[in-house]
């Protein structure tokens, strides 16, 4: 797609500039065929103002009175994508992309939204390269019939708050299902879809059984699946573990490990449960499984679990390591790996989330660390690129909603085959951290910019 970059400058009323005239450079304005001294709509976001166009020999620039910029959400210094359509006399700059958030605190400066202040940034930073604008705002700014949002950005060194158009486009980065399912963030997104065709990705959260219900409906996806039922009744588990010799329950509303229980079976009619807690892991014996589900009837009773079977996983130094990819859309709109980082449970843990003491490394290392061969380890790295553009796939193909990015969690058995351990559509920022520190923008951001901007058609 042909783009133009703009620099946006406002300025003072002159002889040129009323508040419904704007300076464009000559050369984009011949580029674009942009027709001078007459009446065309502009466009940003959702809002649509008629304007004149003159031209000026000035390079690369849109000059903008600060009443029209102010009132379309325009500031000084923005760098912006620029189009002409002649079919609609439609100049559009942008795109416009909003980041719902969970919450503000409006009382720090430094840290304004928290954890995710230093990605925010990083954000701003990936749009100023791209040609585009963000705004973040979190759920109380959300309103229904909204033809506007009050929304905060970063500008000449600091965190401020505008009112901007509906965006182009809404990346949904809410970290809690309660904030999503508030009735004026449904609504909110429902309108900003119906009225101003805006663009909504990561529109939701996944739970655990929704998931393998709709992989299940794709036959070629059926082998990376472990066998996984919403859990129901002492029957399930009765004929599950005959089956399996190690088992998972799984809150299907779950994150970071909590709350997650192994069933393994011991020697005779035996079985020891461990349980992730805030402290680590606790282990309990019992004699029969009917015992195992006495003591698990009412944590059953009051939260929904999945149950799964459990896997021989392949091991690193002896701890089990399984693997987290991150599957982004980009500038083609097409599905692609931004990362896989492999994850090293810690000692006498048996998952691997980073805040249950797991380690993060490349999968490089990870599989140097592992008992088999150089041959072993190269088929399972391509095995594991296989599956995560597949699931990514199955996803979008069976479940109707829109994801720009998915988090892929894999585990490997020891025979090197691929299984689907879940998939998180609010992937953490955290998790995909390249492994040097260097302060600069991230592939997995750069990727959320530029389909930002293919959706948004600029």
């Amino acid at each position: 797609m042909t783009r133009t970059k703009v620099g946006i400058s406002i300025q003072g009323t002159s002889i040129y500039l009323d508040d419904r005239t704007v300076v464009l450079s000559e050369a984009i304005a011949k580029k674009w065929k942009v027709p001078s001294n007459q009446t065309i709509t502009m466009r940003f976001g959702s809002v649509k103002q008629d304007v004149k166009v003159v031209t000026a020999s000035t390079s690369n620039s849109l000059r903008v009175n600060p009443a029209l910029a102010s009132k379309i959400g325009l500031h000084h210094g923005a760098q912006l994508n620029l189009h002409y359509r002649q079919n609609t006399r439609t100049l559009s700059i942008g795109p416009l992309i909003g980041v719902m958030i969970s919450r503000v605190y409006a009382g720090s400066n430094d840290r304004p939204f928290g954890a995710i202040t230093a990605f925010c940034k990083e954000m701003t930073d990936a749009c100023d390269l791209f040609g585009a604008i963000v705004c973040f705002f979190p759920p109380e700014e959300m309103h229904a019939n909204a033809q506007s949002i009050s929304a905060y950005s970063y500008s000449n060194g600091s965190w401020s708050k505008k009112t901007y158009p509906i965006p182009n486009v809404i990346y949904n980065r809410l970290t809690s299902r309660k904030f999503e399912n508030k009735s004026n963030v449904q609504q909110f997104m429902n309108d900003a879809k119906a009225h101003f065709a805006t663009e909504i990705f990561n529109e939701k959260y996944l739970d655990k059984t929704e998931v393998f219900e709709a992989l299940r409906k794709n036959n070629s996806l059926h082998g990376y699946l472990p066998e996984s039922y919403l859990f129901k009744n002492y029957q399930m588990l009765k004929s599950m573990a005959a089956r399996h010799s190690v088992l998972f329950l799984k809150p299907i509303t779950g994150s970071l490990g909590k709350g997650i229980i192994r069933i393994r079976k011991e020697a005779g009619e035996a079985y020891t449960c461990h349980y992730t807690n805030l402290a680590g892991v606790r282990k309990q014996s019992f004699a029969s499984l009917t015992a195992v589900f006495q003591a698990l009837s009412g944590k059953l009773k009051t939260q929904r679990f999945q149950l799964q079977q459990g896997l021989d996983l392949i091991t690193a130094d002896g701890n089990p390591v399984d693997f987290r990819a991150l599957v982004q859309k980009g500038a083609e709109g097409e599905w692609a790996i931004t990362s896989i980082v492999a994850r090293i449970a810690g000692t006498q843990h048996f998952v691997s989330n980073l805040a249950r003491g797991g380690s993060l490394t490349t999968v490089a290392e990870a599989l140097a660390k592992s008992p088999f061969s150089s041959a072993f380890r190269v088929s399972v790295i391509g095995r594991l690129r296989k599956a995560s553009l597949d699931i990514a796939k199955g996803i979008e193909t069976n479940i109707p909603n829109h994801f720009g990015e998915l988090g892929i969690d894999l585990a490997v058995d020891k025979m090197g085959k691929v299984w689907l351990i879940e998939v998180n559509s609010k992937p953490s920022k955290d998790d995909n951290t390249p492994l040097n520190n260097e302060r600069k923008i991230r592939p997995s951001v750069k990727q959320i910019v530029q389909y930002s901007r293919y959706l948004a058609k600029f």
